[in-house]
């Protein structure tokens, strides 16, 4: 990669040297905060299982499955639970110094656009730059007119390592992607030229997420939004794709398996060749989304990483709050009352808590149980409807969904539900990290 005199920037394809592609703007891209090969996304709504979570990882590097932690919250949590982003940091900072981690960790402003990322520059060094609401919108058409121009010699049967048919670039295709993709790169672009300045060249990793679009990318629209990100000079490092199916909420992907496994194969081979072709960082890889739970992809990531010898950021979130909820309930009591409380105030406001994440859940209602039977049940009864486990007959996906967004609920209940946490401590913190080793990091990474 090189700027030209007096022109915007211009990356010359290493496998094609006649080609290059031209377009707006000028700046450079960065080398950047190199992120480890293996890192894995933990969300922790209420910041208390911070240790319990960074133990899971210990055991798995002690295991000989290196992967490094990244905490990660949205600012939707944050002003849910009324927290604020620097206690995320301060959240990764205490569990790494009590549990005395000295590998690399990091803290990931997740989901953030140029309208809040604000609160997040200080604690963070991992940013997940949201562009949805800019994607399918077009840019401006000298920015069009330009990209389609810097692509022009490159179109044809373009061979890709890995991908057994040439991918097959078009005029139509490329206006196509660029129409659709490049007001949202630029965004990005924008975005991290905003970080940068704040936090300086360098010193933080960046995720670009193109998961919330209607259809999964083609590895065509791939490597043209990777081509986009070049030219905005976005060091980027994790990519987040959508992908064919579903990647609800705490429950277990829905869709074709063997669509699936095609997808992530080839998007690895893309990425491989995008780097390459593009000067992007070396350290680029997959990001999966809503990766918590997703137990039947588990083994086919791991051995497509195993293939490509890639790396891989998985993205969890509300795993940890709902064993937080498990263990509540496993306590009886006062912590089972608690958490059918959370339950029936769930039910009550189903409208209301399942509306922000209605893309990311499907909960049949007529499959949620009346809070007045739940409130019946044992703990026994109730662990076994909520954990995920689908051999169990007593699990319910749609319940497990529910009480997956109904953190709000708990959020509400203040130091009622916090003190619970504290006095139901161990119990939880076995189940969060049994949760994390054996049903997460163990099946991606042995």
């Amino acid at each position: 990669m090189r700027q030209g005199p007096g022109q915007g920037l211009i990356i010359v394809l290493a496998k094609h040297p006649t080609l290059s592609i031209e377009w707006l703007p000028t700046t450079t891209m960065s080398p950047p905060l190199v992120i480890q090969k293996h890192t894995f996304g933990m969300g922790d709504r209420f910041a208390h299982q911070g240790i319990a979570q960074l133990r899971a990882i210990r055991h798995a590097c002690e295991a000989g499955y290196p992967v490094y932690p990244t905490w990660n919250k949205s600012n939707r949590e944050h002003t849910i639970v009324h927290s604020h982003p620097d206690d995320l940091r301060a959240e990764a900072d205490a569990a790494v110094a009590a549990l005395g981690w000295h590998g690399d960790y990091y803290v990931d402003a997740d989901h953030i656009g140029l309208l809040t990322v604000g609160p997040f520059l200080a604690g963070s060094n991992f940013f997940t730059l949201d562009v949805a609401d800019f994607t399918g919108k077009a840019a401006d058409a000298a920015s069009l007119s330009a990209f389609a121009t810097g692509m022009a010699g490159h179109l044809g049967s373009l061979p890709i390592p890995g991908i057994g048919t040439p991918l097959e670039l078009t005029a139509e295709v490329v206006a196509a992607a660029a129409a659709k993709f490049l007001l949202a790169m630029q965004e990005a672009g924008r975005i991290y030229r905003h970080i940068e300045q704040h936090k300086g060249a360098g010193m933080f990793v960046v995720e670009v997420s193109v998961d919330e679009t209607d259809m999964p990318q083609t590895p065509v629209e791939l490597l043209l939004i990777l081509a986009m990100l070049a030219g905005e000079g976005v060091p980027v490092q994790t990519i987040a794709p959508k992908f064919t199916g579903r990647f609800n909420k705490g429950v277990d992907y829905v869709g074709d398996l063997e669509q699936f496994e095609r997808e992530f194969d080839e998007d690895l081979s893309v990425i491989a060749y995008a780097i390459g072709e593009f000067s992007l960082p070396a350290s680029l890889k997959l990001s999966v989304h809503s990766g918590s739970d997703k137990f039947s992809l588990y083994p086919i990531i791991n051995r497509l990483l195993k293939k490509h010898d890639a790396g891989l950021h998985v993205k969890t979130a509300g795993t940890t709050w709902l064993e937080e909820v498990i263990g509540l309930a496993e306590s009886g009591g006062i912590g089972l009352a608690l958490a059918k409380d959370i339950y029936a105030g769930a039910w009550s406001r189903f409208a209301e808590l399942t509306a922000p994440y209605a893309t990311v859940i499907d909960i049949d209602r007529s499959q949620l149980p009346d809070p007045r039977v739940v409130a019946e049940w044992s703990a026994e009864k109730f662990v076994a409807t909520l954990r995920h486990d689908a051999r169990c007959p007593e699990y319910n996906r749609h319940f497990r969904q529910l009480i997956h967004v109904g953190f709000k609920v708990a959020a509400e209940m203040g130091a009622v539900y916090t003190d619970a946490l504290l006095a139901n401590a161990e119990i939880i913190a076995n189940h969060v990290t049994t949760n994390l080793l054996e049903r997460h990091l163990i099946p991606l990474y042995a």
